[in-house]
């Protein structure tokens, strides 16, 4: 039987994206700053020259399977202001320009639901790339409501955690999205999916791609070290340790999805 299931992995270095379709992604979600939940990942420049320094640009030369590129131009809530769209939309363009094979975005309005406005002017922008809507949808009010409509506004697929702390946690919610859509939407599952929930996650919402990390700590190869310096917030990550996509980790997930599916 032909495999009916996809997994994406979300990575923000060129090793994660390198070791995710070593493992057997079938498509990447590109990123950088993972513990923000995903930012649009660098593009150094705007002129021809420069922009080719950018990480999508490196990612391509190392890797074959699709690329959906992250838009997302700050951490924190989905209420953009006219500045930070502005961002959003010069980004499309730099990523379409790229060569990017789809875009990742969202938007909600203060009350907690989709904005179709502004989502339209962005899909008109990505467009004729395919889209999908990120886990802004996890924050909506009515989820049965906002499902209706990412579909009328054209999104690809939609990925969500069921609203919840986790896909885990959020899997009821999950399944009733899944018998919504009715094939109208990808509705693809995550947060906080690994080897131990997978199956169970596939098996009760009937989805039939997920999205994951698949995450090592890696010890930095730093010697010299300053422990009294950190470069982000009191919650960021250890400063000389790093986190990258695991072949192995890719591997058993696949294989796990191959086996439910």
């Amino acid at each position: 039987m032909a495999e009916c299931f996809l997994m994406e992995v979300c990575v923000d270095s060129v090793e994660s994206a390198v070791n995710a379709e070593r493992g057997g992604a079938g498509r990447l979600e590109l990123c950088s700053s993972l513990l923000e939940g995903g930012l649009t990942p660098s593009l150094a420049c705007s002129d021809a020259a420069s922009a080719k320094r950018g990480l999508l640009h490196v990612v391509k030369q190392y890797v074959k399977i699709p690329i959906y590129v992250m838009i997302r131009p700050r951490g924190g809530d989905f209420l953009y202001s006219d500045l930070e769209v502005e961002v959003m939309r010069k980004d499309i363009e730099l990523m379409k320009s790229q060569g990017a094979d789809g875009l990742v975005l969202g938007a909600l309005t203060e009350d907690g639901r989709v904005d179709a406005e502004l989502c339209m002017e962005l899909l008109a922008a990505a467009r004729p790339l395919p889209v999908t809507f990120h886990r802004a949808f996890d924050m909506v009010h009515d989820p049965a409501v906002a499902l209706e409509v990412l579909i009328s506004l054209g999104f690809e697929r939609v990925l969500t955690s069921g609203c919840d702390s986790s896909a885990l946690e959020g899997l009821p919610l999950i399944k009733r999205l899944v018998d919504q859509a009715k094939g109208r939407i990808i509705i693809m599952p995550g947060g906080g999916i690994t080897e131990r929930n997978l199956q169970r996650i596939l098996e009760g919402s009937g989805a039939q791609e997920f999205h994951c990390s698949a995450r090592s700590s890696r010890e930095s190869a730093m010697k010299f070290r300053n422990t009294c310096v950190s470069m982000g917030a009191s919650f960021s990550a250890p400063e000389y340790g790093l986190k990258v996509a695991d072949v192995s980790k890719v591997r058993t997930l696949n294989a796990i999805a191959k086996n439910t599916l």
